[in-house]
């Protein structure tokens, strides 16, 4: 039986079904119409739909043994972003030799961090079926460049690569860590937006330089973790001046307090000025954080 016929033979129903009869126009232009509401009604809406959409979002879970996840992140490819994961992870570790420190590389496609911690080899696996990362500098480290040759192009889909980026977080036997430093790649994208919603992360660090390009970029990043409530906590404005070795003389390649200028901007703090002649390390700032 259609609807208008319904409404033939039972004069008292209505076509839409959802709205009462009652609450049908009386008089006025009909585009000023629009069914009564409370604002009990209103919020039950909304709580309704934050209920479904949260239904299609992973539930963060703790990787075992890892008391604190810190990622490092960028908006643009080349400023130094795995350099600093790197001098981070090693920071942490020299601040206080008691703590126990890992290094965690989910870029599948250009893994940086197998060449600047001096590894090689592929990780063994643990009697629970585990991979055992490496050991340098007494940091443990695990990379898609451990199991892949080091010139072989990783050509994978999306899938392929959310999979392998749960197996390096999820099947790695870890041990006990304090902290766990995750060299993220660059943009805003899938491995991002599943680490960040996989797993409780206490930090992300925004690197940069003060070019405007990478500003723009990494003011992109900083808002998406935002998005995802992961606290941001600060920038690195690296590549900041190139000192001639031999004149001292110094030249700003890509411009002049481009990361300070874009800190306040966001509300945030520069936590390093870095140079072409300096390594990027990271101040002691951070365990104002992280404590």
């Amino acid at each position: 039986m259609g609807a208008w016929r319904r409404l033939l033979l039972h004069p008292g129903t209505s076509p839409w079904g959802c709205v009462r009869r009652s609450e049908w126009p009386k008089s006025g232009p009909a585009s000023s119409w629009r069914p009564r509401s409370s604002g009990a009604d209103s919020d039950a809406l909304k709580d309704r739909r934050a209920q479904i959409m949260a239904r299609g979002l992973p539930k963060q879970k703790p990787i075992e043994g890892v008391k604190q996840v810190i990622v490092v992140a960028s908006g643009k490819g080349g400023v130094g972003k795995s350099t600093t994961a790197v001098n981070l992870a090693l920071a942490l570790g020299a601040n206080d030799l008691s703590k126990a420190i890992g290094l965690l590389d989910v870029d599948v496609y250009g893994p940086s961090i197998p060449k600047m911690m001096n590894l090689r080899g592929n990780p063994e696996l643990s009697e629970s079926n585990l991979m055992r990362p490496l050991l340098n500098y007494g940091i443990s480290c695990m990379s898609m460049g451990f199991l892949v040759e080091e010139t072989a192009p990783v050509v994978w889909r999306g899938l392929m690569v959310m999979s392998a980026i749960e197996k390096l977080i999820r099947q790695v036997d870890w041990g006990q860590l304090d902290y766990l430093v995750i060299d993220m790649p660059p943009g805003t994208g899938d491995v991002q937006l599943s680490v960040s919603q996989n797993i409780p992360i206490s930090g992300a660090v925004i690197v940069s330089t003060p070019q405007d390009i990478a500003l723009m970029d990494a003011h992109k990043g900083a808002e998406m973790f935002r998005k995802v409530n992961v606290p941001v906590l600060g920038l690195i404005q690296n590549m900041s001046v190139f000192q001639c070795p031999k004149c001292k003389h110094e030249t700003h390649i890509f411009g002049v307090d481009g990361a300070k200028k874009l800190a306040k901007t966001l509300g945030l703090d520069v936590l390093v000025v870095a140079d072409f002649s300096k390594e990027c390390h990271i101040l002691a700032l951070l365990f104002t954080y992280l404590s």
